[in-house]
C-alpha cells in the first residue's frame, strides 16, 4: 500500500477483551511487529493500545490524534476505537512520517515535558469551546468539569496581548498552528494567571479540530500579576475552610488525575498490581478530596449568616439530573437507578445547587449499599405544602436507634464499611432544613431505607 493510499484509506484492526491484536490489515500489523508485538498477542504501539483501552472502558467510540513512533520516524495517525461487544474494532489514518529531525526532536521532547509540568491541561474544538479539562483544571477554576465543558475558552479567561501586541492564541486559530505562552487571566470563579499552550488537533479528515493544550501558573519575574481587589475579612470558619479548599484540592486532584493516568497505562503494559496501586491512590485522593468537600460546606453551613438561595425549582428534574450524573457509578455496581418520568414536574422553593447536592448525596449512598443486581427509586410527590422526594434503596437497612443517629456530624451506621466521612448526611439535613424542608428516613433491618427530602412547594 502506498503513502497516499495509507493517508486516504483507512487502515483496521479489532483488539479482544484482554488487549490482543487479533485482526490487522498490514500496514497496522507491520508497525505492531516493529514495535515488538506479534498478531494473536498484546498491542504493542502503546499509543494506540491505550486508546482501545480507554473507548473500551467508556463503552463509546474514541478519536483521537496520535504519534506512534517507528524506528528513527515518528507517525502521525488519527485513531478511531469503536467497542463492539468485547471487541474494540479500530480504523487508522493519516499514516504521516516524519524523517529524523534532532532540533524539531528535541523541541518536541521539550514540549512534553512543559506538557508534564503543566499545572493543569485542556482540548478545545475549532471555535475554542472546551471539549475536555483535566480535574485540576476544574479545581483551579473553582467550576465542576461538567460545566466548564462546552464553555468558550474567552468566557473563563482574558487574553493579554504579547510584546508585539498580537494574541498568540488567536494567530494560532487563524492559522491551525501550534502556539505557545499565552498569557491569560481567569475571569470566572477562582483568581489567577496562567500561560497557554498547545497543538493543533487534526480529524481524521485532516482538518483542523482544535487545540491540545497546557496551562501554567504564572510566576512572577519581571511583570507582575494584577493582583485583585482585596476582599472584606471573612469569619473564622469561612476563612479556615478556604484556606483548607485552596491548601488541598489542587495537589489531591493531580494526586488523582496522575494515578488514573499511571491505572489507564497509556505508556504501554504495566504490572497488574502496580495498576492495582495507582487504582487504590486515585481511590483514596477522591475520599480526601470528598472529604475537604464536606469540611468546606460544613465551615459555610455553620457560619450564622449562611443563607441558601429561594429560587423556583423543579425536584422531579433535579432528580433526574442526579440519576444521569450517577448511571455509570450505578452501572459499575450492576445497579439499576429509576428515576422519575421525563414529563414528571414538581415545583417547589429552594436552592438549585444546595438541592442538588442533597439529591446527589442520598441516590450516592442508596447505590452504594443496594447490593448487585438492586435497584433504587426516586419517587417524587406533593404532600399538602411540601414538595417530596423518596429515595429508596434494597440495603441491609437501618436500625431504629440509629436512624437519628446517622444525622450526626461524622456519624456512620457502619464505620467498618469503605468510603464516606460521616458528614454527608448532616450537611444534607442542615441544608434542607435553611430552605425550609427537612430530611427523614424509614427503614428497618434487612428491608432497605427509605429517605424522604422536602422543601417548600410552590
Amino acid at each position: 500500500m502506498s503513502a497516499l493510499d495509507l493517508e486516504a484509506r483507512p487502515v483496521t484492526g479489532r483488539v479482544d477483551a484482554d488487549g490482543r491484536l487479533i485482526a490487522a490489515d498490514p500496514p497496522l500489523a507491520d508497525l505492531n511487529a516493529r514495535a515488538g508485538g506479534a498478531q494473536g498477542g498484546p498491542l504493542s504501539v502503546p499509543q494506540i493500545a491505550a486508546l482501545a483501552r480507554l473507548a473500551r472502558r467508556l463503552g463509546i467510540t474514541v478519536s483521537r490524534a496520535a504519534i506512534a513512533a517507528d524506528g528513527d520516524q515518528d507517525i502521525d495517525l488519527w485513531v478511531r476505537a469503536q467497542p463492539e461487544g468485547d471487541e474494540v474494532a479500530l480504523s487508522i489514518t493519516g499514516w504521516t512520517r516524519h524523517a529524523p529531525q534532532p532540533a524539531a526532536a528535541r523541541a518536541g521532547r521539550e514540549a512534553d515535558f512543559e506538557r508534564a509540568a503543566a499545572d493543569w491541561t485542556w482540548e478545545s474544538d475549532d471555535t475554542l469551546k472546551l471539549t475536555q479539562v483535566s480535574i485540576a483544571a476544574a479545581a483551579a477554576i473553582g467550576r465542576p468539569q461538567a460545566e466548564l465543558v462546552g464553555m468558550p475558552l474567552t468566557r473563563i479567561f482574558r487574553f493579554r496581548e504579547g510584546p508585539d501586541g498580537s494574541l498568540p492564541i488567536l494567530a494560532a486559530l487563524a492559522g491551525h498552528v501550534a502556539f505557545e505562552d499565552q498569557v491569560a487571566d481567569l475571569r470566572a470563579g477562582r483568581k489567577g494567571r496562567y500561560h497557554l499552550s498547545a497543538v493543533p488537533l487534526i480529524d481524521g479528515m485532516g482538518r483542523f479540530a482544535g487545540f491540545s493544550g497546557a496551562a501554567v501558573g504564572h510566576r512572577p519575574d519581571s511583570e507582575p500579576a494584577v493582583e485583585p481587589e482585596p476582599e472584606p475579612p471573612a469569619p473564622d470558619g469561612a476563612a479556615f475552610g478556604a484556606r483548607l479548599d485552596a491548601a488541598l484540592r489542587g495537589p489531591l486532584a493531580e494526586i488523582v488525575e496522575n494515578a488514573e493516568r499511571i491505572r489507564s497505562q497509556p505508556e504501554g503494559p504495566l504490572r497488574r498490581d502496580y495498576a492495582g496501586y495507582a487504582g487504590d491512590i486515585a481511590t483514596a485522593g477522591r475520599h480526601l478530596l470528598a472529604l475537604v468537600d464536606d469540611l468546606v460546606d460544613l465551615q459555610a453551613i455553620e457560619r450564622p449568616d449562611f443563607t441558601p438561595e429561594a429560587e423556583a425549582i423543579d425536584l422531579a428534574d433535579i432528580a433526574r439530573r442526579v440519576a444521569g450524573l450517577l448511571a455509570v457509578r450505578a452501572a459499575d455496581r450492576e445497579v439499576r437507578i429509576d428515576a422519575p418520568a421525563a414529563d414528571e414536574g414538581l415545583p417547589a422553593t429552594g436552592d438549585f445547587t444546595r438541592a442538588l447536592q442533597i439529591l446527589m448525596n442520598l441516590v450516592a449512598n442508596a447505590v452504594r449499599y443496594t447490593p448487585a443486581g438492586g435497584q433504587v427509586w426516586v419517587r417524587t410527590e406533593r404532600e399538602g405544602d411540601l414538595a417530596a422526594v423518596i429515595v429508596a434503596d434494597q440495603g441491609k437497612g437501618i436500625a431504629p436507634e440509629d436512624q437519628e443517629r446517622i444525622f450526626g456530624k461524622f456519624e456512620r451506621v457502619d464505620p467498618s464499611e469503605p468510603g464516606g466521612t460521616g458528614l454527608g448526611l448532616y450537611i444534607a439535613r442542615r441544608l434542607a432544613r435553611a430552605m425550609g424542608g427537612d430530611i427523614a428516613v424509614d427503614s428497618a433491618p434487612g428491608q432497605g431505607a427509605r429517605f424522604t427530602f422536602t422543601l417548600p412547594a410552590r
